[in-house]
């Protein structure tokens, strides 16, 4: 039985102190959720602080980036060296960094070989946009990146790797998939692609998340659902009361 993950990506939100307060928050009132691995990604400013202040509690860590190679004339980026010991996980492939900022389906391959190698527990990002998806190529699309992200991964290595569906157009928006739609991607085309690469019982063990105007109003919905495994969480991460309450409805659900 795989174990519910829920991920908080704060995206470029929250300064140092309000980072702080918002884990301490955060930390009391998951004090008795042990049902459900826990991760917030805060910007990388706020990596330290925020490790110091929830360590020796069972709320993990993330990095929202991190480039391929280990140093060099790279200004702006953040090298695994850097991230060592500040987080256990690290988001690799998140559609904003691919529209927003050029990365392509080799360079997330290449982070995350990086990943792995130094230790990280990556959060593999996937979706298609709204032209995709009207158009009928969110299988083919979607089983593309899946494909190119995993090229040369072993299938020991993937193991490790949580896969986040995030359909694009769900991301903010307030429009989410539905929870038997997203069940369907995730199932069959995300899993699927996966059980084609390493076979069915690798692919049985990987987490899948959902991603895509998570909230605590809708989230049974998605944990409900026996082939998601949990949520990547952008907006109702940034507030304590909301993202615990997603991760209690989401562990009750899937410890029913």
């Amino acid at each position: 039985m795989r174990k519910p993950f829920i991920a908080g990506n704060w995206k470029m939100h929250k300064t140092i102190a309000e980072a702080v307060e918002l884990v301490r928050e955060l930390r009391a009132e998951l004090a008795g959720v042990t049902g459900c691995d826990v991760a917030v990604c805060p910007p990388f400013p706020a990596l330290a602080a925020v490790h110091e202040a929830l360590s020796g509690s069972h709320i993990g860590v993330g990095a929202q980036n991190m480039h391929w190679e280990e140093q060099g004339a790279f200004t702006g980026a953040v090298s695994p060296l850097m991230l060592a010991g500040l987080c256990d996980y690290v988001i690799i492939g998140h559609s904003e960094r691919r529209n927003l900022f050029g990365e392509t389906d080799e360079m997330v391959n290449e982070k995350l070989h990086t990943a792995l190698a130094h230790g990280f527990k990556p959060i593999l990002c996937v979706g298609e946009n709204l032209d995709q998806n009207q158009a009928g190529e969110t299988e083919a699309f979607v089983g593309g990146q899946v494909r190119a992200a995993f090229a040369g991964v072993t299938a020991e290595q993937a193991r490790v790797i949580t896969v986040a569906y995030e359909p694009i157009w769900a991301i903010g928006t307030g429009v989410p998939a539905t929870g038997e739609g997203a069940n369907v991607i995730i199932g069959g085309t995300v899993r699927g692609t996966l059980t084609a690469l390493y076979g069915d019982d690798v692919a049985q063990a990987m987490r899948i998340q959902y991603g895509g105007s998570v909230k605590p109003a809708n989230i049974v919905e998605f944990m409900s659902q026996p082939e998601i495994d949990g949520a990547l969480v952008g907006g109702a991460s940034l507030r304590a009361v909301d993202f615990a309450g997603i991760v209690k409805e989401g562990s009750a659900c899937k410890a029913q």
